[in-house]
C-alpha cells in the first residue's frame, strides 16, 4: 500500500486547507452558532462550490474532475481539523460515492451536477430505531414504473438542511436497495433532531413517499456503507489531530511552579498516548481508503479504522479535555467543537463494540 498523495491529491488538500482555515474561524463558528438557524455555513458552502472543491470528487461524467476517496479522505480531514460547518462528507462520503457508482446516468449526471456547483447538500440515512444498517425495515414498494417508501430514519447527518436523502430500504421481493428521496417531495417529513454542537440532524419520515432507484442488492448497500464509514474515520482524524494540537500548545504554554506543564510526567505521557491513539487512527483510516480507492475488498480494514476512531477517538478528546483543565470546558475556546464531533460520530454509522462484533463476524467466516 502506498499513503502517499499524487500531485491532484495534493493540490485538492492543500486547496481545501487553505479555503477553510481561512473561512472557517473560531469567531465565524461562534457566531453562527449563536444563530437561531441551523450550524450550516451557506457562504462557505458556496465558496468550496467556486473553488472546485465540490466538483473534484464528481465523476467527470458529471461535470466533475472524478478524484478518489484517498484525495477526499485529504480534504475530509482538513474539515474536521476546522470543524467547519458544512456537509462536506455527508454530500461526498455518504451519498455521492454510491450515486455515481450505481445510478442511472441521467439521474446520477442530474443530481452530482447540482453538488459540483454547490446547489444541493446530499446525506444518507442509514439509521432506523433497533435496526441494522444493512437490514433497513423501511420498506421500498413498486408502483408502475415508480417507487414508493415507507419507513423512519433517525439521526440523519445534515438531514434537517439535505435536499436529498439516500435510504437503503427493504425490496418486496425480499432483496434490499439504495433509493434518492426529495425531501421536499409530498409524503416526506423532516423533523430537526439538532445536537449539543448545533450539527442539523434530523429524522426522516416516509408516508408513500416518490423515490428513485440508484441501486438493487446487498451489495451495493455493503459497498456504499463501508465508503460511508471511511469517510468518516478521516474527519474523525482531522478532529483528534486539531484536539491534539491544541492540546500541544496549551501544554506548552500554561506553567505551574514557573515551568511549562507540558514537562510533567504525567502530562507529557498522556499527551503521547493522545498522539498514538490519533497516529493509529490516521494508518487505519487510509488503509482502509487506500483498498477502497483501489476497489479492493476492505470490510474488516474498514471496521478497524471505525473502532480506532470510536475508540481512541474518545481517548484523545477526553486526554485533550483533561490536560487543558478548566479552559477545555469553556465555549469561547475551540476545544470543545472537537470533543463534541468525536463524540457525535463515535456512535454514529456503528460505534467501536459494533465493529468488533463486526470483525469476530468476518474471522469467523474466514475460519470455516
Amino acid at each position: 500500500m502506498d499513503f502517499r498523495f499524487d500531485d491532484e491529491a495534493t493540490a485538492i488538500a492543500e486547496l481545501a486547507a487553505t479555503v477553510l482555515g481561512d473561512l472557517s474561524t473560531h469567531e465565524v463558528l461562534r457566531d453562527l452558532e449563536r444563530s437561531e438557524g441551523p450550524r450550516f455555513d451557506r457562504p462557505l458552502w458556496s465558496k468550496l462550490a467556486e473553488t472546485g472543491v465540490l466538483g473534484a470528487f464528481v465523476p467527470e461524467s458529471a461535470g466533475g474532475a472524478g478524484l478518489d476517496l484517498l484525495s477526499l479522505g485529504g480534504v475530509l480531514e482538513h474539515a474536521g481539523r476546522t470543524t467547519a460547518a458544512v456537509p462536506l462528507w455527508e454530500t461526498l462520503g455518504l451519498a455521492a460515492p454510491a450515486i455515481g457508482r450505481f445510478a442511472p446516468a441521467n439521474l446520477a449526471a442530474e443530481v452530482l451536477s447540482e453538488v459540483a456547483a454547490g446547489s444541493t447538500v446530499l446525506t444518507a440515512g442509514w439509521h432506523e430505531q433497533g435496526s441494522d444498517p444493512l437490514l433497513p425495515t423501511t420498506t421500498a414498494t413498486r408502483v408502475g414504473d415508480d417507487w414508493r417508501l415507507t419507513g423512519a430514519k433517525v439521526c440523519v447527518p445534515a438531514g434537517a438542511i439535505a435536499d436529498a436523502v439516500l435510504v437503503p430500504a427493504a425490496v418486496e421481493d425480499g432483496s434490499v436497495g439504495l433509493f434518492l428521496v426529495t425531501t421536499s417531495a409530498e409524503g416526506v417529513a423532516v423533523e430537526p433532531q439538532r445536537t449539543t454542537l448545533g450539527d442539523p440532524q434530523a429524522a426522516i419520515l416516509l408516508a408513500d413517499a416518490p423515490a428513485r432507484l440508484v441501486a438493487e442488492g446487498s451489495a451495493s448497500l455493503r459497498w456504499a456503507y463501508e465508503r460511508g464509514v471511511a469517510t468518516q474515520c478521516a474527519l474523525l482524524l482531522g478532529a483528534c489531530a486539531q484536539a491534539l494540537a491544541l492540546t500541544a500548545t496549551y501544554t506548552k504554554e500554561r506553567k505551574q511552579f514557573d515551568v511549562p506543564i507540558a514537562s510533567f510526567q504525567a502530562v507529557a505521557h498522556r499527551a503521547a498516548d493522545a498522539y498514538m491513539d490519533t497516529e493509529a487512527i490516521r494508518l487505519t483510516t487510509w488503509q482502509a481508503l487506500w483498498r477502497l480507492s483501489n476497489d479492493e475488498d476492505a470490510s474488516e480494514e474498514v471496521a478497524v479504522a471505525k473502532f480506532w476512531g470510536a475508540w481512541g477517538g474518545q481517548r484523545v478528546v477526553h486526554a485533550a479535555q483533561h490536560l487543558h483543565g478548566g479552559v477545555g470546558v469553556d465555549r469561547d475556546y475551540p476545544l470543545h467543537r472537537s470533543f463534541l464531533l468525536v463524540k457525535e460520530l463515535e456512535l454514529q454509522l456503528g460505534g467501536a463494540t459494533q465493529q468488533l462484533a463486526d470483525l469476530g463476524r468476518l474471522i469467523a467466516a474466514e475460519s470455516t
